[in-house]
Parts: structure tokens; sequence; C-alpha cells
């Protein structure tokens, strides 16, 4: 029987309904599941106190090494890191990132059928690049080249002398002298990249996007696993939805939008990623199992890649992803079998 075991830094699996679903899915699909911490790892034993769910509650027992780690989270100590990256030498993980905004960025851009989906991007150096990229756009945006859920992003403005800048919820208009001082302060703390604005709005003028969530299966094939619109607040430039927006129902925003043109639009969206990932998981040397792809659709329809996101968030639809996580964790046990 495959063993897979779930690597997190809390530890324990209370209130991780992550973990909860994934034993459950594995239990259905006949297959060895546990989840463990760093600090449960005992390398000379080749042992792990981990957890397994048997009913109703989770055990700890002494296992032995799995066949697979699905490697949910990141890992937050210098210790946790060190066991993680001992793990990874010898056991093979599910998950493998991609790089920050500007890798994934150029790795897209070098397959020529999808590089005009890209939104113009590049890394900023100092505020001369921000006021340039302003001159020639009008409306542009600033973000961290590492960061989700729209933290950090900055929506900039030119009106005449003066410069808006609308930073979460907050707007505020400054001089070019102001300006300069805020965009080197922002980018000292961390590297930022600067993009023109693609307007993706509702006929009521509310931002929107559409996160097209992809895993890989049981037989290691690239399938969607949900499709959803996230809609913003009509004072925002993005639909995140950790800063006021809401997730849509997908048939009923299409249909509500764009009417007689909704199952066309619908089959570009589902048609886009599958074709798309093909070329874009070849480009890694490391097998990828996981994407959140976000895509936009400007006023004159044309489709545009926002982001591609490791480890996608999925609040709610747990059970939707563990149906695939597991399968394809098996999958990579029996390829190395």
């Amino acid at each position: 029987m495959v063993t897979v075991a779930m690597l997190h830094y809390r530890k324990h699996p209370h209130n991780i309904k992550k973990a909860y679903t994934c034993a459950s899915v594995a239990k259905m699909e006949g297959i060895n599941f546990y989840f463990f911490s760093p600090s449960a790892v005992r390398f000379e034993e080749k042992v792990i106190h981990g957890y397994q769910y048997e009913n109703g509650t989770w055990i700890l027992k002494e296992m032995p090494f799995p066949d697979v780690i699905y490697n949910a989270t990141g890992m937050k100590t210098s210790f946790q890191k060190k066991v993680y990256r001992q793990l990874k030498k010898t056991i093979p993980f599910t998950s493998h990132p991609i790089g920050n905004k500007m890798k994934v960025f150029r790795k897209i851009k070098t397959i020529p059928e999808y590089a005009h989906y890209l939104i113009p991007s590049e890394i900023i150096k100092d505020s001369s690049d921000v006021l340039s990229a302003l001159k020639r756009f009008k409306k542009i945006v600033i973000k961290p080249l590492s960061s989700n859920q729209g933290k950090g992003l900055i929506f900039i403005e030119r009106n005449g002398d003066q410069i808006e800048l609308l930073e979460g919820s907050h707007r505020k208009t400054v001089n070019i002298t102001e300006f300069r001082k805020k965009i080197e302060m922002v980018i000292e703390e961390k590297a930022y990249l600067v993009q023109p604005y693609i307007s993706s709005r509702t006929k009521d003028g509310f931002p929107f996007d559409f996160r097209i969530h992809v895993q890989k299966n049981g037989s290691g094939d690239w399938g969607i696993t949900l499709i959803y619109p996230r809609i913003g607040s009509d004072d925002g430039v993005i639909s995140n939805v950790s800063s006021g927006g809401y997730i849509g129902k997908l048939e009923s925003f299409l249909e509500k939008e764009y009417g007689v043109e909704s199952f066309d639009i619908l089959r570009m969206l589902e048609q886009f990623p599958l074709r798309f990932l093909q070329k874009f998981d070849a480009l890694y040397n490391n097998q990828l199992d996981e994407l959140g792809i976000d895509i936009g659709i400007d006023e004159n329809k044309k489709l545009w890649i926002f982001e591609v996101n490791w480890r996608p968030g999925y609040i709610y639809r747990e059970l939707e992803a563990a149906m695939n996580t597991i399968p394809y964790a098996a999958y990579l046990a029996n390829q190395k079998k």
C-alpha cells in the first residue's frame, strides 16, 4: 500500500481542514495517510511520529517514512526549513515552487503563442522607472515580486502635475517630489515590478478576474478543479477577496456580463489553461502539481494573464482539491517504484 504523508509547520492537524479532507480521500482511495510536522521526524531511526485519522479523531503513532510527502505549506523556522530540505533529498515531494512574479513572466514570455497574453512588466530600479511607465501608460500598478492576495499593490494615475495613489482603500494625491520619495521608500523594503493597469471590470464598474485552479490527477494529467469569478469593490482596482471582494458563481456571472457570448467565454476559460500548462510545465525541472491562474478580460474581450500562483488558496473547496492531491501523490509514488 502506498503511504502519503502531509507535512505542515503546525504540530497538530486539529482545525486544519485540508488534513481531514486528505485523510478522508486517502481512505476512499485505499492509500495510507498521516500528518506530521518537522519536529516529529527521527532521521536516525527513520520513523516519524505522525497523526492518523481513525474513528473520528487524530491518533499519534510511530510511522515509517512515507513514499511521498505532500508539502502543503512553507516552513516557518530555520529548524523546520532544515528538516524540510533533508527530507526532500530522499523522499519525493508533490509540490515545487515556480518562482516570483518576474521569473514566471520571463518563462511565459519564452512561449511564443502565450507571450501576448502577458501584461508588460519590468523590475523597478528607482522612481524614474515608475515615472517612465506612467508617462507611457497613464495608469499603472506596482506590486511586490513575491506576494499574494494583492498585498503591497499600489495603483498610480497621473493628473497633470499631481499623481494619485490608491493603496488598499487609501487614496492620496502627491506631487512629483513626494511621489519619488514614496517609491524609493517602497522599493527599499522589497523588490517591486511595474505594469500598465489593465481594466477588467463588470458592466457595473466593479473590478473582476477569474481564478482557474488547476491540478494534476492520479494519472499525472492536468485538469481544471475550479473556475470562479472574483469581484472587487467599486472603489478598488483589483478583485482580491481579502480586500473586500467576493467570489461569484461562474455561470450566472458570465450570463450577466456577456449574455449570448457567455458560452464562448466559458469555453475560452476552460480551454486556455490546459493548452497553456502543457508548455508552462515543461519549462521547469521538477513536475508542477497545482497552480492558480488569474485571468482578466478587458473591454475588448482580450484575455490577460494577471498572475500564475503556486499553492493557490481554496477556502471551502478542500474536498475538490483533495480528490486530486491524494491520487496525484500516489501516482508519484508509483512512478518512483
